[in-house]
């Protein structure tokens, strides 16, 4: 996607919100002008008592009221507009780089028994969660981080959710609008007390509670107007009312209990309400999209957040004593609550678990989507159904690197080893990041930075950013030892396996490291296996075992000028050159 579309779509944003400022102060002045001058008519008709001055008091009022309403419509639009305008900086901030600082990283889903999010820029600050994130609430944002994970857990998903993507990013503003909603949630917003409280009681207050409710305040109306009429006294009144009010606190407790979960929801069940309609009213050609539309439609999920978003205002207007008393008192207001939430959650409570889960799947595809929206090349890889290990990608770049920055580097292998060497700064560790973060960006169902991808079902393990740990009294080395294990204890498994070691065993002597590494590589070498491993030691580069072909690949450097030069292009065989000692004389360490 181009750029230049998110400017442009910024730059009438901008024009859009200005004019939405003129045309607020413009209603801001003529709603304190109708007030000043529905209070002066007010005034003047109470002194002259002339009939068209009240008249014209309450068409002031009138109009006072309408403008306050359309100034508030107007507010709600320009809260939606600063969102989308966020929406779209956050678009070009992943073009500029600014995407660092984004506040949601993902760091809290680093853990210690899964190493390969660390060594994979996975999460955490400056990581692939950060960039792509587009998920605002909590569920969102767990669904997201579990699609990342490091093995292949449902193929079929993931090819669900290219075909959905794909439709994504071939409408950003469907994209734009449904991040622009969703942005006014409260950040990391969880839904999880709102469905436990609605799901624990799926009873009304009290048996007949209903009855009560409609008979008792329509007996006062008939009251009313009998006293009205003169028919009988206003004590029958009085005594409905005062009976209304002792009803309704003396069930105060339990109606309370009903409403509680409500009153702080009140604006989240709009919004969803919001979000539910318009994929309602959206048309998809994915069969994921349309199956996700069509859970919300069958259901009536908009419809009925829009009933139950009606129930919370009423629970937030609670906390205003002089409406409770007279909503009670000639209406029983919190019996009829109380018994419409209980009805709501009879026929939606179950379903309204799903209706969100339907919002988290969302936000995993649009957070998905912007890959596509900020890359020019991407591929969709394609998930092969063969237990054979097989990885064949075409000009793979990895995503954290910017595009124009980035070099492209292809990889084709299937079971074996492959040894790659190459001077230091030539680009051995980022190759192997990019290889295994689009493995896992494709079981994901995400688009992968390249040209083309094809691979198969493989579990990643990963050794790359290894380090000491005091507080458990690990070396650098014990601590590599312990990836390596784990790897060879995952082999029994008999599953196909990605591993990637960078410099291996570079925490010990170099005899030691040989002895090791040889020992691990022959080990780690089999059939069912794609192993790719990094080193200075070329003597690991003569390994041979009979289980699966060990080759060699590597990356070279060029000096030009007294200047050091990488082309960052993987090549077949063994590396031929060195640069340590050229680094250390440029940093003034040798003469």
């Amino acid at each position: 996607m181009d750029k230049n579309f998110f400017c442009a779509e910024r730059e009438t944003d901008l024009t859009e919100k200005r004019r939405l400022d003129r045309q607020g102060q413009i209603l801001s002045w003529l709603r304190l002008l109708s007030f000043f001058l529905s209070l002066l008519a007010l005034a003047a008709a109470w002194d002259t008592g002339a009939v068209w001055l009240y008249l014209s008091a309450v068409a002031l009022a009138a109009c006072f009221t309408a403008l306050l309403h359309r100034h508030s419509k107007l507010f709600e639009k320009r809260l939606l507009l600063e969102s989308h305008i966020s929406a779209l900086s956050g678009f070009l901030a992943r073009f500029s780089g600014e995407w660092h600082d984004f506040c949601v990283t993902g760091a809290a889903y680093l853990k210690d028994d899964i190493p390969q999010a660390q060594d994979l820029n996975l999460f955490g600050a400056d990581s692939i969660y950060q960039y792509i994130c587009a998920a605002r609430t909590k569920a969102g944002r767990d669904r997201l981080a579990a699609a990342l994970a490091p093995f292949p857990a449902d193929c079929a998903r993931a090819k669900r959710r290219q075909d959905a993507v794909k439709e994504l990013i071939a409408r950003p503003k469907l994209v734009l609008d449904l991040m622009a909603s969703a942005d006014l949630l409260p950040d990391g917003h969880d839904t999880e007390p709102l469905l436990s409280a609605l799901q624990k009681n799926t009873q009304a207050p009290y048996t007949g509670t209903a009855f009560i409710a409609w008979v008792l305040p329509a007996a006062l109306a008939l009251a009313v107007g009998g006293a009205a009429l003169s028919l009988i006294g206003w004590s029958a009144p009085a005594l409905l009312i005062l009976l209304q009010i002792l009803i309704a606190f003396g069930l105060g407790s339990r109606t309370a209990k009903a409403q509680k979960p409500l009153a702080a929801m009140h604006r989240e069940l709009r919004l969803y309400e919001h979000l539910f309609e318009r994929l309602e009213n959206s048309t998809f050609q994915s069969p994921h999209l349309a199956a996700l539309q069509s859970q919300l439609k069958d259901g009536s999920a908009a419809r009925s957040l829009h009933h139950l978003s009606v129930l919370a205002e009423h629970a937030r207007t609670r906390h205003n004593l002089i409406f409770l008393l007279l909503a009670n008192a000639l209406y029983l207001s919190d019996l009829h609550f109380a018994y419409r939430i209980a009805r709501w959650q009879e026929k939606a409570a179950d379903r309204l678990g799903d209706w969100l889960n339907v919002w988290a799947e969302v936000e995993v595809l649009l957070s998905f989507s912007t890959i596509g929206l900020t890359r020019r090349t991407y591929t969709f890889p394609e998930l092969l159904t063969d237990d054979a290990p097989h990885i064949d990608g075409k000009g793979l770049t990895h995503l954290l690197i910017p595009e124009e920055h980035a070099v492209p580097n292809d990889i084709e292998t299937t079971a074996g080893t492959r040894i790659i060497t190459g001077s230091n700064m030539s680009g051995k560790t980022t190759y192997l990041r990019t290889i295994a973060s689009s493995c896992v960006l494709a079981y994901a169902g995400a688009p992968v930075p390249g040209e083309q991808m094809r691979l198969s079902p493989l579990h990643i393990f990963t050794s790359i950013r290894v380090t000491d740990d005091v507080a458990q009294g690990l070396s650098t080395f014990y601590a590599e030892i312990l990836r390596i294990k784990s790897m060879m204890e995952f082999k029994k498994k008999n599953l196909p396996m990605l591993i990637v070691i960078d410099e291996i065993f570079k925490g010990t002597n170099s005899a030691d490291r040989l002895i090791g590494a040889r020992e691990a590589i022959t080990r780690l070498t089999g059939e069912n296996f794609i192993t790719l491993v990094s080193t200075h030691d070329f003597e690991l580069c003569s390994i041979e075992t009979s289980a699966a072909p060990v080759t060699n690949w590597h990356f070279e450097e060029s000096y030009e000028n007294d200047k050091l030069l990488f082309d960052y292009k993987i090549k077949e065989g063994r590396c031929t050159t060195r640069n340590a000692q050229y680094l250390l004389k440029m940093a003034g360490i040798m003469e």
